[in-house]
């Protein structure tokens, strides 16, 4: 997501952002009580390993596991395997573990008949951060076989699955319709927007780290591979963001990055040997 020039990366940071930026549209929680309910499902569905098992119920037999392109970007992105042998060897597994949650929230979180996590009248951050790896999972052909997860064995979970569904298709239809960029076009119009936000301080931190400095940012739970550099703009106990360039038009941008499961690497100076 850009906003001006600032670019927020992970799901994560970005809902945070969007509840701030935009409060008269805020859906999170507004007792301390209530948003620590919703940091934990955050953190249960990510770091629980619920997405994780979720990728590993991808049917073998989809036409796009049999593009190399496709299978090669999803080892990138995963570090692991993506050939058939291998997902078919994970999937009882991943299985087991996935009705395990699905049984979570039938007889826990749902089990007393509420239609969403915190009472409330309509959707909330909370069932975003718990339903989007169920929904999508009850969207996939073939992810779930019926004589072990389905509507007979947990009708509160699809329950709120299919209100979830419905919430967002009426959502949907009142709102505006998006404009579509090339990404020539996304890089012209980010570049020549003003930045959304100050630049930020960089605190003290167990990193060590000052201000100007250039690192190099990846995040750890998934597309590791992938690695960003720049210089240091701000870091805080959630955050970190650093300036970099654009290839195209050579203008700053400010990469925003969560702290949680991200690493944060100084670079040598210029000069400086490298143990």
């Amino acid at each position: 997501m850009a906003i001006g020039r600032d670019i927020y990366t992970d799901s994560r940071l970005i809902l945070e952002k969007l509840e701030a930026r935009f409060p008269d549209g805020a859906i999170g929680a507004s007792q301390p009580d209530q948003k620590a309910v919703e940091k934990l499902l955050e953190r249960w569905i990510v770091d629980g390993g619920v997405v994780l098992r979720a990728s590993q119920l991808i049917p073998a037999e989809m036409p796009l596991n049999q593009d190399p392109k496709y299978r090669k970007d999803r080892e990138d992105f995963s570090g692991r395997s993506w050939d058939k042998a291998n997902i078919l060897k994970m999937r009882p597994e991943a299985l087991a573990q996935i009705r395990n949650d699905f049984d979570f929230l039938e007889k826990g979180l749902l089990a007393d008949g509420r239609d969403w996590i915190l009472k409330t009248d309509k959707p909330s951050l909370a069932d975003i951060e718990a339903v989007w790896a169920f929904h999508w999972l009850d969207g996939l052909k073939g992810a779930l076989p019926p004589s072990i997860i389905s509507a007979k064995q947990f009708p509160k979970v699809f329950a709120w699955i299919d209100r979830f569904s419905k919430a967002v298709s009426s959502a949907k239809a009142t709102a505006q319709k998006p404009t579509t960029l090339k990404g020539p076009e996304a890089i012209h119009f980010i570049t020549q927007a003003s930045f959304a936000e100050t630049q930020g301080n960089v605190d003290e931190d167990p990193l060590g780290l000052h201000k100007g400095q250039d690192v190099e940012v990846w995040p750890l739970d998934s597309g590791f591979k992938h690695h960003d550099r720049g210089k240091l703009v701000a870091l805080n106990a959630k955050e970190v963001v650093i300036a970099t360039r654009t290839d195209a038009e050579a203008m700053e941008v400010r990469v925003h990055y969560p702290r949680r499961n991200f690493r944060i690497y100084a670079l040598p100076v210029a000069g400086e040997s490298k143990l």
